[in-house]
């Protein structure tokens, strides 16, 4: 439910396409429902901008489903981060249209194709092994509206392979870079360009890496002033701010 549905709704009454009580059914569940197990927020895309995405991760098949089925009651697009194939055959029986991104774990129903973004967001890994956090990234920033270029497999082991693609990293309004191991290459890339670069370290690389800690601490290190950094895996996290620079 956003500012546009609610004037479509209203303009439904207006033309005796809906009646007032139809109207009121519609909004009840404004601002969330309460299914039990959680509490639907209906009103989050009215309050953002952004519709509310589930974290399917510890969540049962049937929660997913439900949760996001009564959201796709409401219109817009439906994003579902971390979760399993098992998931998405629940949410499928309920939801027809909703499709898989397995790479990204994602379950994703859209059905508004509006830009709302001004630019291009680029979404780079620095090795193959980081490619599913930026497929996150990837997903989130096209379901809230956005177009997204890829570049992948261009880390400072083989830095030429970023060069070859130094015009479209310049194109792009936001970048977003993903990297494990020590984590260098968002400052490489916030050297290149003008634009804000957020950095996401990856659980990838050998035991002294802790699971992307040490690319976490390289990160927050940067001596690029334009590099900002989210959580460790945390794709989602960097596709949706991402989203939001690119809008302003």
């Amino acid at each position: 439910m956003n500012a546009e549905s609610i004037r479509k709704l209203f303009g439904q009454v207006k033309k005796g396409e809906l009646s007032p009580d139809e109207a009121v059914e519609r909004l009840r569940h404004l601002p969330f429902e309460d299914l039990g197990f959680a509490k639907v927020d209906h009103h989050r895309a009215l309050r953002t901008g952004m519709p509310e995405v589930i974290f399917g991760q510890n969540k049962t098949p049937a929660q997913v489903a439900e949760i996001f089925s009564r959201l796709a009651r409401h219109g817009g697009n439906l994003l579902a981060t971390r979760t399993t194939k098992q998931q998405y055959a629940a949410v499928r029986k309920k939801v027809k249209k909703a499709e898989y991104r397995e790479l990204a774990r994602a379950i994703v129903l859209q059905r508004d194709h509006t830009k709302y973004g001004k630019g291009v967001i680029a979404v780079v890994s620095a090795g193959t092994s980081d490619i599913p956090v930026a497929e996150e990234a990837v997903v989130t920033a096209e379901v809230m509206g956005n177009d997204v270029e890829h570049l992948y497999d261009v880390g400072v082991a083989g830095i030429h392979r970023l060069l070859a693609n130094r015009e479209s990293l310049t194109r792009a309004r936001v970048v977003i870079v993903c990297a494990g191991m020590e984590g260098a290459l968002p400052s490489v890339v916030g050297g290149l360009v003008g634009a804000p670069v957020i950095a996401v370290p990856t659980s990838v690389g050998y035991g002294a890496a802790f699971q992307g800690v040490a690319a976490l601490l390289g990160m927050m290190n940067s001596c690029a002033s334009n590099v900002s950094v989210v959580n460790i895996d945390n794709g989602f996290g960097a596709g949706y701010v991402a989203s939001l620079i690119n809008r302003l």
